[in-house]
């Protein structure tokens, strides 16, 4: 069995912490693992299990490379998007894949921002569903439901097939408040999960019969890829496939799917209200995270990043503050802010795009703003990583050490640089600064002329 897991998605609806450049996948949105590396580490205990591929965007390569290297599996299985396309190209540019090489492995495909509490609940139903997807048949789980939802689509299940394993009758749209309430009293209904299992082949011959496009051209954009770390899908054989679902362009067209109920705490994390559902709360209800006062609030989500956050007399309420944003929303209009990021996409403002405190490759770095002619920056290096920094247009590049010892080498010349230590970088001057010790290097930047610079 080969793991897949989707790390596809944006995250908007949990702005501001969730950004384009690093979404709610890869942050630590309920514990202190990303959200990602809690789907990988719930692969352990399945049977026959192989290291996981995951499909990305190509601009997270790197985040989602050291979250495979942290849990000891091979970084270099990344299939990278350099655009997204949904689900079905994502699967069956994993499928081709694994068709190439001769093999043809059940394919488990997980999303990477699910929670799911009772994971031994998990592991039971994935073994039931490799037995029907090693006899040809194609598996979706059905959550079964705790109440009558209306933002999940559902699964109507059908004839049994096995102890715990049900034909698909249909899948069906999200339903109304009455509709959804029906659904759960019937006990035919389950959430659709979108979490799936097949053998590569299966899949591709369904796909083949329902989406022969999607097939075609993913089909070149693997045959056109490139590796470097991963594998980089062909941008415009892989621009010309049309966006959709696994669900869509197979699942609810094939005469051969098989639902499998699961019941193991699972949750999405689409909002903040979904966040608040799953997190600890005290006894008024609430959740609170960071430095946070509250005074008689109840049933609220009040989270703080970067400053103190104070509270008083609120009900219900959801409130997101970070180093450039803050999100004050009633817990029940929590889908709206997606809204909210449309604007701020129509502004081209960047708040929707990179944090002020960004990961990189070799650590991370905060921004901070220091007026309309210049940037200051907090560079955190990890020990034993390096970057390169070429300065371009800028009138000056200014940097003070802070902590440990930066290596900067300048061409063929090299100096150390230790806590205190000043450096004045020349504009087109290409730098490499690294970080050989054993601690954190922390540099303050100080760039004149708004021009942070252009990093490798």
């Amino acid at each position: 069995m080969v793991p897949v897991i989707l790390s596809g998605g944006s995250g908007t609806r949990l702005w501001p912490v969730s950004r384009s450049a690093e979404p709610k996948q890869l942050l630590a949105m309920v514990d202190d693992r990303t959200m990602l590396r809690a789907t990988i580490d719930r692969l352990d205990g399945i049977a026959n299990i192989d290291d996981p591929v995951v499909v990305c965007s190509d601009l997270h390569q790197h985040l989602v490379a050291r979250e495979l290297a942290n849990a000891d599996f091979d970084p270099t299985r990344i299939i990278l998007e350099p655009m997204g396309r949904n689900t079905a190209p994502a699967v069956a540019a994993a499928a081709l894949i694994e068709a190439k090489t001769g093999a043809d492995p059940i394919l488990l495909i997980l999303p990477a921002d699910h929670v799911i509490s009772d994971e031994a609940a998990f592991q039971s139903a994935m073994a039931v569903g490799a037995v029907q997807a090693a006899a040809g048949k194609l598996v979706t789980f059905g959550i079964v439901p705790e109440y009558a939802e209306t933002g999940y689509g559902y699964v109507h299940r059908g004839a049994r097939v096995a102890s715990d394993a049900y034909e698909v009758a249909a899948f069906v749209e999200k339903p109304d408040a009455a509709t959804a309430a029906g659904y759960v009293a019937s006990g035919d209904y389950y959430w659709n999960s979108g979490m799936f299992m097949f053998r590569a082949s299966r899949f591709l011959e369904e796909l083949e019969k329902y989406g022969p496009d999607i097939l075609a051209v993913t089909d070149s954009a693997v045959e056109g890829g490139r590796l470097d770390g991963g594998l980089h899908l062909e941008p415009t054989a892989f621009a010309a496939c049309r966006s959709d679902s696994i669900d869509y362009a197979v699942m609810e067209r094939t005469s051969e799917a098989v639902v499998v109920p699961l019941a193991a705490g699972w949750n999405d994390v689409g909002s903040w209200a979904a966040l608040w559902n799953v997190a600890n709360k005290d006894d008024a209800g609430n959740v609170i995270q960071g430095d946070v006062i509250a005074i008689d609030a109840v049933g609220s989500y009040i989270r703080a990043q970067s400053r103190l956050v104070a509270a008083v007399d609120v009900t219900d309420v959801v409130i997101v503050e970070t180093p450039d944003a803050v999100l004050v929303a009633p817990r029940s209009r929590v889908q709206d802010v997606r809204l909210v990021v449309d604007l701020l996409k129509d502004a081209q403002r960047t708040e929707v795009i990179t944090p002020a405190t960004e990961t990189q490759a070799w650590g991370r770095q905060h921004r901070f703003d220091a007026g309309s002619n210049g940037v200051v920056r907090r560079l955190v290096v990890a020990p034993g990583e390096e970057f390169a920094l070429q300065p371009s247009g800028a009138l000056a590049e200014e940097w003070v050490v802070m902590a440990g010892t930066a290596v900067v080498l300048d061409g063929d010349s090299s100096q150390e640089v230790t806590p205190g230590g000043h450096l004045s970088l020349a504009t087109d001057t290409r730098y490499h600064i690294a970080n050989t010790g054993s601690e954190e290097l922390e540099i303050i930047a100080v760039t004149i002329n708004d021009m942070a610079g252009h990093e490798a």
